[in-house]
């Protein structure tokens, strides 16, 4: 599978992805990430890439034909229609969430579109698939709910994690179970006896019934959103 991010930072993505699971898949290439600068497609010798906005007010508006152009440079040919996606972040999008992950890591081809400043030009929206938005919360652009979506998706690509901890896994429906490794007693607080008893029925029943007490504790929303 292949990842593409158009932002004016693509030297912040550098680090963050060269350690640890996406590192080595991008190193056994099951994935590729590609940072595509959106600077290099702005216009005139200062390279520019926004304007201010037509009606007043401020802030500067990301150009529709830079953003344009830097989708069309970065969308693949060989890939039909329905292998890859355009997602523009931003908070007009629908909630990103598990589900959606599972859907992104099925592509060929994930192009993320980060925004900046006051945002983009409306007409942006006739070149992009699907606006994605991680949350109802300010920040200063689209380069860390970008790493997030990588990050994601890409864990989720047949082969970058053992199949084993994948299966395990009950969000988006049920919160993890706890979790618990040595020293079997610390400070007087013991792990819980049935995960020391080797009987994995009861285990995995123990685990089944705290993840849902768990989550009618601090996500009751999920447990609503499972009857829908």
């Amino acid at each position: 599978m292949k990842i593409s991010v158009i932002t004016l930072f693509p030297q912040m993505f550098e680090s963050v992805f060269n350690y640890s699971i996406i590192k080595r898949a991008v190193d056994k290439k099951l994935i590729e990430l590609n940072f595509v600068n959106l600077r290099d497609f702005g216009l005139g010798k200062q390279k520019q890439v926004d304007d201010t906005p037509y009606g007043g007010g401020n802030g500067m508006v990301l150009k529709v034909d830079v953003v344009h152009s830097a989708i069309e440079k970065t969308l693949e040919k060989k890939y039909k229609k329905n292998e890859q996606k355009v997602i523009l972040l931003t908070p007009h999008g629908k909630k990103f969430e598990q589900t959606t992950a599972l859907k992104y890591s099925k592509l060929k081809h994930l192009i993320i579109i980060c925004g900046h400043y006051e945002g983009f030009d409306q007409r942006v929206l006739n070149y992009v698939d699907e606006q994605i938005s991680v949350g109802d919360f300010v920040l200063t652009g689209g380069e860390i709910p970008a790493m997030l979506l990588v990050d994601s998706v890409a864990r989720l690509t047949k082969g970058v994690i053992k199949k084993g901890s994948r299966e395990d896994e009950s969000f988006p429906m049920l919160l993890e179970y706890p979790h618990y490794t040595k020293p079997q007693n610390y400070e007087g607080k013991n792990v819980p006896r049935v995960l020391l008893s080797g009987n994995h029925l009861e285990i995995k029943k123990w685990r089944g019934k705290l993840a849902y007490e768990t989550t009618k504790k601090l996500r009751p929303d999920l447990l609503n959103s499972k009857k829908d």
